[in-house]
């Protein structure tokens, strides 16, 4: 009982400091994270789970086989403005699929930990005092400003060992560039789905409350957050439709309508441009990841990363 009054007080203290938001707003729909619920198997003693298969993981599959089909498509369809020599052959793109999924993870795990772990007081003690923490992905923690330098890396990589030169490998970058927006999408409906990500307190009529029966049940103490309480902006939705679909009919122009295929590095730039510029116009209405440092200028880390 005291924890939930220390909470009710907590929030009209919150809702006090932002007027805007006196009025209620809708919950978000009680989502299950949990897409496909994999029971144990037991074999004798030896029990094995269970595995859940969140939403999260299903974005990143779906991201990444579509992607890969898309991929193929601009190399074989003509429309697309490839260049009379293709960059890449069919097979030569179902080999750098692997190179891709393995940046993407160890990428966006690396950059969680160095812009956010180690910046934030409270995890960077809690990383020294359990190291094995920056292997448990399936907790959460992905930067994707991480994944996408591990993602350069492996594009530079994967030239190098097929011997493609610099011309090369701008080629190969330009049809990851213009795939990727696919796998933002699906990435930031998850986020939806998962309740986290939440945007800045609003009082605009489509402002939510990220809270509902898994979000608390998930939470220590099994209420939700004090913060949620109040109508926020639901700044996934804003990414997955900017980041995603928007950038993604952007680049597509580019590739099927401008021919910048045929301009090595062109749609490279199209996407760091847009994206970086998408990026830190949402990060305005998108709540700044908590512990993290007062950043000059009210700036937040990935205005930071974006804009470098």
């Amino acid at each position: 009982m005291k924890a939930k009054d220390l909470s009710a007080r907590e929030t009209r203290r919150r809702v006090a400091a932002h007027p805007e938001t006196l009025r209620l707003g809708p919950a978000i729909p009680d989502f299950d994270p949990v897409a496909v619920p994999i029971p144990a198997i037991h074999l004798g003693a030896l029990v094995l789970g269970p595995f859940p298969v969140r939403w999260y993981a299903l974005a990143y599959i779906a991201g990444i086989l579509l992607g890969w089909r898309y991929c193929v498509g601009l190399v074989k369809n003509p429309r697309s403005g490839a260049r009379a020599t293709p960059t890449m052959t069919a097979p030569q793109i179902d080999d750098l699929v692997l190179w891709i999924t393995l940046a993407v993870i160890l990428g966006g795990r690396i950059g969680y930990i160095c812009f956010y772990m180690l910046v934030n007081p409270d995890q960077r003690q809690d990383l020294f005092a359990h190291p094995f923490e920056a292997f448990e992905i399936w907790k959460g923690g992905m930067s994707f400003h991480g994944a996408a330098i591990g993602v350069g890396v492996a594009v530079v990589g994967f030239a190098l060992s097929n011997r493609m030169g610099l011309a090369g490998a701008l080629g190969v970058a330009d049809l990851v560039a213009a795939c990727e927006p696919i796998g933002q999408c699906f990435g930031r409906i998850a986020n939806f789905i998962n309740g986290e990500l939440w945007g800045r307190p609003t009082g605009v009529p489509w402002g939510m409350i990220f809270c509902n029966h898994h979000i608390a049940a998930e939470t220590p103490g099994g209420q939700c957050p004090p913060e949620v309480l109040i109508p926020r902006h639901p700044s996934q939705l804003y990414e997955a439709a900017l980041e995603g679909a928007v950038l993604f009919l952007v680049l597509r122009w580019a590739t099927h309508h401008a021919k910048w295929l045929q301009r090595p590095g062109a749609v490279t730039g199209l996407w760091l441009i847009g994206y970086g510029v998408i990026r830190v116009a949402l990060e305005n209405v998108r709540n700044p990841d908590q512990g993290m440092p007062n950043f000059p200028l009210g700036l937040t880390m990935g205005m930071i990363l974006s804009i470098r």
